[in-house]
């Protein structure tokens, strides 16, 4: 594990232990448990499945690589403006220290808008996916770079019997060792977690790979390709290849109307396939 992403995780551990002892995770499952049984479910995998864009568009104040993209963002203007201008989803970060987002933020987002909610964090511990729940998560994000594949795999199994969908991210060929049938979602990410380069080209350059790999293991999440999609162009060549869902977070959360930079990206779209 590289650098920056070994220092995201050992802070992630701590914060995990500083929680539960906040909050016990008996407590915590206890809260769940209560939760009302005629909560309605809202499949990310179906929605993006569904949409002609796909957009999974993403609440993020911060990044390690950016530092600060939109320090004063508050959820109740971004996240219905995201609804409004043709989301399919959104993904909100709840990593308070490396990416200045919050449970809190979750929880809003929740309160505001219909459309399926991603928790996005670095999940380790069976704990987070307790937590996404009682927040209003509809899906999480499972991240092969720091899970080992039993544990990815145990985590999976938990987040399906809660209810929630998993959204399995790989960097390299090699993680798609880590799918298995609880995997609702696979996503490609262009961003090295390591170094935090980006390069789309990642996606395409793993599509050879992971449609031999599914074929062979009868698998069939909906594939989703993560960061450096900066323009509409690179969103329709990326569908082209058999992508159906599009994680973007900077190229909206860098402009003062998140959700006006959306819908000109999705217009951009329509004008392309003409």
């Amino acid at each position: 594990m590289d650098d920056i992403l070994q220092t995201i995780v050992t802070h992630k551990l701590k914060e995990i232990e500083q929680r539960k002892g906040n909050l016990p995770l008996q407590e915590l499952r206890g809260w769940v448990e209560q939760l009302p049984g005629n909560v309605p479910c809202r499949s990310m995998r179906a929605a993006l499945a569904s949409s002609p864009t796909g957009i999974i568009a993403e609440f993020k104040r911060k990044s390690p690589s950016k530092g600060w993209l939109h320090p004063g963002a508050d959820v109740a203007d971004v996240v219905p403006a995201y609804e409004d201008n043709g989301a399919a989803a959104c993904s909100i970060l709840t990593d308070t220290a490396f990416f200045g987002g919050s449970l809190e933020d979750l929880q809003r987002a929740r309160q505001l808008v219909r459309l399926p909610l991603l928790r996005k964090d670095f999940v380790l511990d069976e704990y987070q996916l307790y937590e996404a729940k009682r927040c209003g998560a509809d899906a999480v994000l499972l991240i092969a770079a720091i899970l080992s594949v039993e544990a990815c795999r145990e985590l999976a199994a938990k987040a399906h019997g809660l209810g929630l969908e998993v959204l399995l991210e790989i960097h390299r060929e090699e993680e798609l060792a880590y799918l298995s049938p609880e995997v609702d979602m696979l996503g490609v990410n262009n961003r090295n977690l390591g170094t935090f380069h980006v390069d789309i080209a990642n996606a395409a350059e793993r599509m050879s790979a992971i449609q031999e790999h599914l074929e062979t293991a009868k698998l069939c999440p909906l594939l989703v390709a993560e960061s450096g999609i900066r323009t509409a162009a690179d969103a329709h060549r990326l569908r082209q290849l058999g992508y159906r869902g599009f994680l973007i977070g900077e190229t909206f959360m860098k402009t003062e109307q998140p959700g006006e930079t959306l819908a000109s990206f999705i217009n951009a779209w329509k004008e392309i396939g003409q």
